[in-house]
């Protein structure tokens, strides 16, 4: 009786022959105002390392850290690494390149606030990302809304938030929050690195909007609330 076997179990495929996808399909990010962010932000780091041939900055990036295992992957919203060349790439392999990143953003949203604080934190405190940074620009899901942790002894301590900001030992950066904004200070000279001036109209109508919105969520809420409260009060009387 011929035995079934997988083909894979057979002829096991080269290492050159497994496919790296650089894009699952799914949207980068959940809105328009995250996508606008990440835009934000990796323009601003690009910026600050842009004299370093040493270093890269990558955003929403596959990074696969097991050879051989498709699967086995994370996309940072935006990551820095240094000691490796600064040119483009379609994805990072860890075995490639000799390292994963050093640093890693992620900006929180209602679809990603359980896994960016859970999986993707446990993920990168093993492949020894030494500084992980959360920040929730819309404020509704993390307390406090920018958070930071710092890889000591293998394992991540939280970085301590001093007047709403964090520190960057590794970037030579500081992090704070002005608005729905992630802003970033060089901590040595206090100077404020800023995006080009079309990424920053953009973000700030995107913010001008989510403010509206916001404000229209609550005036209907509240409308609702006053509704419920009529009819209990009307239901009162007929008793």
């Amino acid at each position: 009786m011929a035995m079934n076997v997988a083909p894979s179990k057979l002829n096991p495929p080269d290492a050159e022959e497994i496919e790296y996808p650089a894009s699952d399909g799914e949207p980068m990010a959940e809105t328009g105002f995250h996508v606008t962010l990440l835009a934000y932000i990796l323009s601003m780091l690009r910026a600050f390392f842009q004299s370093r041939n040493d270093v890269y900055v990558g955003s929403d990036m596959f990074i696969y850290y097991e050879e051989g295992d498709p699967q086995r992957r994370v996309a940072p919203d935006t990551f820095v690494a240094f000691g490796v060349p600064s040119h483009e790439r379609r994805s990072w392999f860890t075995w490639k390149e000799g390292k994963g990143p050093d640093v890693v953003f992620e900006f929180t949203s209602k679809g990603t606030q359980e896994e960016d604080r859970w999986r993707k934190k446990g993920l990168y405190e093993w492949l020894g990302v030494k500084e992980y940074f959360l920040f929730d620009p819309l404020d509704e899901y993390l307390t406090p809304r920018l958070q930071g942790f710092r890889l000591i002894d293998e394992a991540y301590t939280p970085i301590l938030l001093v007047n709403g900001q964090l520190r960057s030992e590794v970037l030579g950066l500081t992090l704070g929050a002005e608005g729905n904004l992630m802003t970033l200070t060089v901590t040595k000279t206090g100077e404020r690195i800023l995006p080009p001036p079309e990424l920053l109209s953009a973000y700030r109508t995107l913010e001008a909007r989510a403010n509206e919105e916001a404000e229209a969520r609550r005036a209907a809420e509240a409308e609702v609330a006053r509704l419920r409260a009529e009819l209990e009060r009307l239901k009162g009387k007929s008793d």
